[in-house]
């Protein structure tokens, strides 16, 4: 065990049991899986996704590179990182190649959103971030503070002092006294994205650190979408490493991070202690990892030391080698030994963990990703936010302190979070400017940039010879910089590398671009309670409980469950619907049409938006009255069609197909709002608002005439495409004269929390007129008959309304409308273009599969050699109780000009002959429409 009494936070009181590789160990609470496998001597992990090259662990949280791991309870879950993963009894792990497998069973866990509006958000809960959070919280301001790890304190070890006191005691006393002044404090909480206008996204680990015992009503991970005025970055600084020769083995690790496990879980990383560096920093390590009790040697590639720690080096007998390079390492499954280079010459120096620093990375992240300028700081070897402090030019309400901005001794950081009340440090060695060492000599197929994509100087090397001199280009031709860890400690080394190889400065060269998420985000988490029936949530009328009782089979149209056909004993879906299409036309039949979109229009203007949308003219339509219209892309395709009422003078109500409403809706906000923004109108989507039963047949005028008898249905009074109010019991009742059956039809429209009970009257009323409830099926085969189409079914984006034979909904007064100027195109107008006609397969008997090609025949009876040419498609086919016999709907080429024409339709691999015929087949005249 590497344990070491009188370090670190973890209870050592309990103890956890959990297996790995299929070997069993044991970790304490406070552990992660890294810091347990390091305590029981475990560096080996996993192995590399490219080459296979063993792997351990790298560093101690989000920056660590190489130590993925699966976990397979208390659920599978892959690609993890060790260095994140809270230890919790029970935990089943492995290692991996750099390649996970997905659960095979469903996540029993919950996830879920919360919105947060706040005046100051301050991400990270370091000593700059706290101080931060408690000037704004004492100031009066709305505060959330944000902090990715399980306890706040950043990177301080607990050594530091400040305020006459151990750091770590100061953190307690500024926590407690945020949460006195109600600032929402969230660990365990990681920022992810930051957008524009002060958006945050975050990602909190609710339970994952309680394992079996969390509570099954507690989600396990919430996004936090979170709107602040102010954004204060604080997320610190990672270390960097240097590139050498064989530098990815198990046993190599971030200076930091083994300083890191020695005081955060009182892990002692190795005992044979090689520390590489160029930086102050490690020096830190190097003598706390001594004085626990390894032997540590540093090799500083600087000719001049840091003074100011070699007197504490050598109290802790640390051995320091200036001028010293690492040039390669030996060592299987952990390093054995040390190969370096110095003045006099080179050293193999035996070792069981090799250290290595070289310099700092502000985490600016976030800051990126709302495009925050970066600039090349020579003496941090790396790039901070360009601009000075308070705010950043040209990214308003942030403000980058602390580390992350290149601040990195503890009086420094105080101040940037502190301000006025800025804490006193205790006293800090005087640093010495660090060195910039991107790489030392060696092979540069052996010099990995990028662990854990197995990339190398050599690939950079390759990428440049390609002829590569963006630095985002080089990163996409090695994906250096795009697996878990997104570069972080990969990033700035490649862009120092490649601008070595370019012969041109790193300033000059830049670097990549970050993008979130920062660190990877689950996708249930991102989905929240939007999965399994949530997903696409299930929208059901307030007649549904009534259409289950009826026995009704039902069929999902867009989110809607609606009643496709009402099948009585012994009847399958044929039978059925020839029953309920028989019962419309010859006596009367009532739909649940509720799910129809309805969008409600508004304004002195309205009459001119609708005129600018629709290819026909609303704005002429007198109050009282309905017109169908049809709605275009800017390519002149039909979008959705249905009916315009007009309610007022300044008021509309359109419908739209079930599907489309949803679109339509959007469509029309985004003309609104974005192109003629001048226009006073306002739209309200008012679908579940209204419920609609149109009822239909020769006898819907009796069944309407019974049920509503202050009502003058009479053709003069009542005529076609005209609308009514009326009231029903003291209700109000909404009737229009619309028909989409082509049979004398009323359609009632009433407040949906008296669906049932006008749906109820409708249908007593209705017996002695034989009326019958139908479904959707029978509404197709209905509307189909007349010729009819439904958008989406009988369209398919490249449909026009002269395509679909409704040259007489196309304006020709207006000046302008959306899509009319592609009605000129030559393409619009070439008369091989697929039209809207009806097929009659000769036999009478076989029922044309929707979807099914349509092919011409040679004279000679035979299909052509493939490639077949088609004539076009078969879009809605059903069997017809009116017609006693099967007919279809299609798409043809010059379809118009081919009426009366012979066409084949494979089906089953038997050409069935049809003839092309008009599209409308009952009724042609109109004559049923006034009963």
């Amino acid at each position: 065990m590497s344990r070491v009494h009188g370090y670190g936070r973890v209870d050592r009181g309990r103890t956890l049991s959990f297996t790995f590789d299929g070997r069993e160990y044991t970790g304490h609470p406070g552990d992660t899986l890294a810091s347990a496998l390091l305590a029981n001597g475990v560096h080996l992990v996993g192995s590399s996704v490219k080459l296979g090259r063993p792997h351990g662990i790298s560093a101690a949280w989000t920056e660590d590179a190489t130590a993925l791991v699966q976990i397979e309870r208390p659920f599978p879950e892959p690609m993890l990182q060790a260095t994140t993963v809270e230890l919790v009894d029970g935990l089943v792990a492995r290692g991996v190649n750099g390649q996970g497998r997905l659960a095979g069973v469903p996540d029993p866990a919950r996830y879920d959103r919360k919105h947060t509006h706040t005046d100051t958000l301050v991400i990270g809960a370091g000593p700059a971030g706290l101080l931060a959070a408690l000037s704004a919280a004492r100031a009066g301001e709305d505060v959330v503070l944000l902090d990715d790890r399980p306890t706040a304190g950043g990177s301080l070890t607990g050594t530091e002092v400040i305020d006459g006191r151990p750091a770590l005691e100061f953190v307690g006393d500024v926590v407690a006294e945020l949460a006195r002044l109600g600032v929402r404090h969230l660990q365990r909480t990681t920022a992810f994205g930051q957008y524009d206008d002060g958006f945050v996204l975050a990602l909190e680990r609710r339970t994952d650190h309680l394992g079996f015992d969390a509570p099954a009503h507690r989600s396990r991970q919430r996004v936090h979408r979170i709107r602040a005025l102010k954004v204060v970055v604080a997320t610190g600084a990672q270390e960097r490493p240097i590139v050498f020769e064989d530098n990815d083995r198990p046993g190599i690790m971030l200076a930091a991070s083994a300083r890191d496990y020695l005081h955060r879980y009182g892990v002692l990383a190795g005992r044979e202690i090689v520390v590489f560096t160029a930086d102050d920093a490690a020096y830190a390590a190097a003598v706390d990892l001594a004085g626990a009790g390894a032997r540590v040697t540093v090799l500083d590639v600087r000719a001049n030391p840091p003074r100011a720690w070699e007197s504490r080096a050598n109290d802790v007998g640390v051995i320091v080698q200036p001028s010293t390079m690492v040039t390669g390492t030996e060592g299987e499954e952990r390093v054995r030994a040390v190969l370096a280079r110095t003045t006099d010459g080179g050293v193999r120096l035996p070792a069981d963990l090799l250290l290595v620093s070289g310099g700092w990375n502000p985490v600016v992240h976030l800051f990126s990703h709302v495009r925050g300028a970066l600039a090349y700081d020579p003496a941090l070897g790396s790039f901070r936010p360009s601009g000075s402090l308070p705010g950043v030019p040209g990214v308003p309400g942030v403000t980058v302190i602390g580390a992350a901005n290149g601040t990195l001794d503890l009086a420094g950081v105080l101040r940037d979070g502190g301000g006025p009340d800025t804490p006193a440090a205790g006293p800090e060695p005087a640093r010495t400017p660090a060195a910039v060492v991107w790489r030392t000599d060696g092979d540069p197929e052996r010099q990995f940039v990028d662990l854990q994509r197995d990339a190398t100087v050599a690939d950079l090397g390759r990428a440049v010879g390609a002829g590569l001199r963006s630095v985002e280009h080089v990163k996409r031709y090695t994906t250096i910089g795009t697996a878990h860890d997104q570069g972080k400690t990969s990033g700035v080394l490649a862009s120092g590398i490649t601008a070595e190889l370019l012969g041109v400065g790193i300033e000059d060269l830049g670097t990549t671009t970050f993008r979130p998420p920062y660190t990877p985000v689950a996708f249930a988490a991102l989905a929240g309670r939007a999965r399994g029936e949530l997903f696409d949530p299930v929208r059901t009328t307030p007649l549904h409980d009534w259409h289950v009782e009826a026995g009704a089979v039902f069929e999902d149209v867009g989110q809607w469950k609606r009643a496709r056909y009402y099948p009585r004993p012994g009847e399958d879906m044929d039978a059925a619907v020839l029953r309920e299409c028989a019962a419309a036309r010859s006596s009367a039949g009532m739909l649940d049409g509720s799910t129809l979109g309805k969008i409600d229009v508004q304004g002195p203007d309205a009459g001119v938006l609708l005129d600018r949308l629709y290819t026909n003219m609303m704005s002429t339509l007198k109050v009282g009255r309905v017109r169908y219209g049809v709605l275009c892309g800017n390519d002149g395709m039909v979008l959705d069609d249905g009916t315009v009422l007009r309610i007022d003078e300044d008021r509309y109500l359109l419908t739209t197909t079930t599907g489309g409403a949803a679109t339509v809706l959007d469509w029309m906000e985004e003309w609104l709002q974005t192109e003629w923004p001048e226009l006073r109108v306002h739209l309200t989507s008012v679908t579940e608002q209204w419920s609609v039963f149109p009822v239909v047949g020769p006898r819907s005028r009796e069944v309407i005439g019974e049920v509503f008898a202050e009502l003058d249905v009479s053709n003069d009074a009542f005529p076609f495409m005209s609308w009514r109010d009326t009231t029903l019991d003291g209700v109000p009742v909404r009737i229009a004269r619309i028909s989409f059956s082509g049979e004398l039809a009323y359609e009632v429209n009433v407040n949906s929390w008296y669906a049932l009970a006008v749906w109820e009257r409708l249908l007593a009323a209705g017996r002695r007129f034989g009326i019958t409830p139908y479904g959707t099926e029978t509404m197709h085969v209905l509307r189909a008959e007349k010729g009819y189409p439904i958008i989406g079914q009988d369209t398919d984006g490249t449909v026009t309304p002269q395509d679909l034979g409704m040259n007489w909904v196309v304006s020709k007064k207006k000046e302008d409308f959306i899509g009319k100027r592609s009605f000129a195109r030559p393409e619009n107008n070439n008369p091989q273009r697929k039209q809207f006609v009806s097929l009659l397969p000769t036999d009478g008997r076989t029922k044309l599969p929707e979807g099914s090609q349509i092919v011409e025949l040679y004279e000679d009876g035979k299909l052509p050699e493939p490639p077949v040419p088609m004539l076009g498609h078969v879009t809605s086919s059903y069997h017809s109780a009116e017609l006693a016999r099967p007919f279809a709907l299609a798409l043809v080429k010059n379809g118009r000009a081919r009426i009366g024409e012979l066409v084949h339709v494979p089906v089953a691999g038997v050409l069935v002959p049809a003839v092309i015929g008009e599209t409308v087949l009952v009724d042609p005249e109109g004559a049923r429409r006034d009963g």
